[in-house]
């Protein structure tokens, strides 16, 4: 004979299940709004952008920079410079920060960390001009530029993760009878990932700030339409590169983040 427990416990059970239900229902809710929230409102920033430039009188010059033709083509040379870049940055960095952290490496950590702060520290301006004048300009002078700005968080990071690692974890793997290279692969990297990815992301964003700059070198991209509207002096064009930058800049800092939490190990 089974025995039903008291109308009351049932009740209480069955509220207990609708509060975490509905407790569910709403992290899944703030889960979606974070992910989409963002680029909402940026996409309704950038069209009330564009429905005040339409309802403006533009002169031949505003419209040689304000079209979507010419929009278009400096987006996706801004996308090339700070992608490019960024992987290259990518390729350098963090070999080189696995490396540094070695035993055998210590001795030439210093000066290799005062070459980074020193890519950094000189205004990439600068960097652009010299290297225009010892080597070319264009597309790949900026890169260069670009990559030497943006380095150092990625280098930083890579190197500090790392070190962050526990020594006995890194101890018992070597315990378990695993090479240096093993412990490398399978323990410190998959706990720097985190760390790594910051930096990856930081790196990112400098690079898609600092590529407006590369119109002074003749490598395109917004910063067209930023010293387009400078020279001739017009406030529409102005306007429209500078939101332009900041609303890719902040669209791609969102999607760093979502690739941050997604890429990181689970239960890290």
């Amino acid at each position: 004979m089974v025995l039903a427990g008291p109308p009351e416990d049932q009740g209480g059970v069955d509220a207990l299940s609708l509060v975490a239900g509905g407790t569910d229902i709403f992290r899944r809710s703030r889960g979606v709004l974070g992910l989409v929230g963002l680029p909402i409102a940026l996409a309704a920033a950038v069209a009330v952008l564009f429905l005040w430039v339409g309802n403006k009188q533009l002169d031949s010059i505003e419209q040689r920079r304000v079209n979507p033709e010419f929009i278009t083509n400096a987006l996706a040379e801004h996308m090339a410079l700070a992608f490019t870049s960024t992987i290259l940055v990518i390729l350098i960095a963090v070999p080189l920060g696995i490396i540094l952290t070695r035993p055998g490496a210590r001795a030439v950590m210093p000066p290799v960390i005062t070459l980074a702060n020193m890519g950094q520290a000189v205004p990439s301006i600068g960097v652009l001009v010299l290297l225009a004048l010892v080597w070319d300009i264009g597309f790949w002078p900026a890169i260069v530029a670009l990559v030497a700005y943006a380095i150092l968080p990625v280098l930083r990071n890579t190197m500090v993760g790392l070190q962050q690692v526990d020594a006995s974890v890194i101890e018992a793997g070597r315990g378990m009878g695993m090479t240096k290279g093993a412990v490398l692969r399978e323990i410190e990297l998959p706990l720097a990932v985190p760390v790594i990815l910051a930096g990856v992301r930081t790196a990112l964003v400098i690079n898609v700030g600092t590529a407006t700059l590369a119109t002074f070198v003749n490598a395109g991209g917004l910063g067209d339409i930023i010293n387009g509207g400078l020279v001739a002096n017009k406030q529409t064009v102005i306007v429209v590169g500078s939101v332009l930058t900041a609303a890719v800049a902040m669209f791609i800092d969102h999607l760093g983040g979502i690739a941050e939490s997604r890429l990181s190990p689970k239960g890290l």
